[in-house]
């Protein structure tokens, strides 16, 4: 089968891609220059500190005083066994387990970096709850009860924690503290939601819709929808049946639709990346316009997007399934995209086959941590150079979190922190 030019360089070896890619990537980064403009925010949010990177306050060792005394962790929700896993990234070994409530999805961090909050969706069911953990003990608290917390943000002003109620196609505004239920906002068309972003001013976010093929924006001013975009669907797309680390190939995309996943702004705050299970790749979209301008192919059912520690680059887990419950050993792997030029610039396969879903950059930088979705492990990639090491957990791990992580609030999910 023949290859697109754009899709050469997954079937290059990872070895000889890396070291000059990554080159490429470091004089990008030494070319550029600092703004001067000014950012004005929503009343409430912390100022924009670098306008050419809202990421600027999440840097290697960049941790605020609320979290200098926390424990080194690495939490991992498991979704089948009901329980969080918990590692010591020194020693890559599982310290503790404890039960939570049914389905834990994701494990995220407070605003104000206080709480990790585990979100217990309760699949199919009317239990779900939040369960908080005490980041300087490790140790869980008692579970508070929410009406379908798939996953879970803050406003950037933080006056609100914000309950993504996947199955109810709805956005549940509380109380940070107390999750006293403030006010809802409906996303009727909006199957499947699930992963949310905000604009650098905090005027606007935009949703994942997961079994519409959409994303929806949402005015946090006003407290309205602003409407739907559809996704488009490439011509080809990567075959899931194909064992890593042999080379990928593609298929004709038969798909009427993209099963889109995380979401994450730009350094810059102009575009929006989602990641696509169903088509393969991460499409771009423009904030302001609310129109894709671009869409990169990555590899196998992208999940999970993580911005390096300097904002040069975005790191693209590809689960390696198109199936929502996927096989064992599949053809997952982490793709490496160059902020600057919106190109891959890396390809590092799981070896011997794989399902990197969600997870988090280490403080230094040096690690990405991913759990393995269909594999039940946690995969730590080293940034440098994509090796890999393997921890054994409990069943189904979604979405860890690694903390302590540096930036001075959070937006929810893993650790979107600013």
């Amino acid at each position: 089968m023949k290859f697109k030019p754009e899709y050469q360089f997954l079937i290059v070896s990872a070895a000889v891609l890396i070291p000059s890619l990554l080159q490429g990537v470091s004089s990008a980064a030494n070319s550029s220059t600092t703004p001067t403009a000014v950012v004005g925010t929503v009343a409430g949010m912390p100022p924009v500190v670098d306008a050419g990177n809202l990421y600027s306050e999440t840097k290697i060792d960049q941790l605020g005083p609320e979290v200098k005394n926390d424990l080194q962790r690495v939490y991992v929700p498991n979704l089948r066994s009901n329980d969080v896993s918990v590692i010591d990234p020194k020693t890559l070994k599982v310290v503790d387990r404890f039960k939570v409530g049914r389905s834990p999805q994701h494990i995220v961090p407070s605003w104000d970096l206080r709480t990790l909050w585990v979100a217990n969706n309760a699949e199919r069911g009317r239990d779900g709850s939040l369960t908080p953990i005490d980041p300087r003990t490790g140790k869980p608290g008692k579970a508070i009860p929410v009406d379908d917390p798939y996953n879970l943000y803050f406003s950037p002003d933080g006056r609100s924690a914000i309950v993504v109620a996947e199955a109810k196609r709805r956005l549940d505004f509380r109380d940070p503290k107390t999750l006293a239920l403030q006010y809802s906002i409906e996303a009727p068309n909006c199957g499947g939601l699930n992963h949310g972003d905000f604009s650098i001013d905090g005027r606007y976010a935009i949703f994942t819709c997961e079994f519409a093929g959409t994303v929806v924006k949402i005015d946090l001013i006003n407290k309205s929808l602003m409407g739907y975009l559809k996704l488009t669907v490439p011509k080809t797309r990567f075959k899931d049946s194909v064992k890593s680390p042999n080379p990928l190939e593609t298929e004709i995309c038969t798909v009427s639709k993209g099963m889109p996943q995380d979401i994450r702004i730009s350094p810059n705050g102009k575009l929006f990346y989602v990641a696509d299970m169903a088509t393969d790749g991460v499409h771009i979209i423009d904030g302001e316009s609310f129109k894709e301008v671009a869409f990169v192919a990555t590899g196998v059912a992208p999940h999970g997007l993580y911005p390096s520690r300097d904002g040069k680059v975005l790191f693209v887990a590809n689960r390696g399934s198109h199936a929502i419950h996927g096989k064992k050993k599949g053809p997952g792997s982490v793709t490496v995209i160059d902020f600057a030029s919106n190109k891959s610039v890396a390809h590092w396969p799981v070896p011997g086959g794989g399902s990197p879903d969600m997870g988090n950059v280490s403080n230094d930088g040096k690690w990405l941590w991913l759990s393995g979705r269909f594999d039940d492990v946690v995969y730590r990639f080293d940034t440098s150079n994509g090796s890999v090491d393997q921890i054994k957990v409990g069943q189904e791990p979604h979405g860890l979190t690694v903390w302590p992580q540096p930036g001075r609030y959070s937006l929810g999910h893993t650790g979107n922190l600013r």
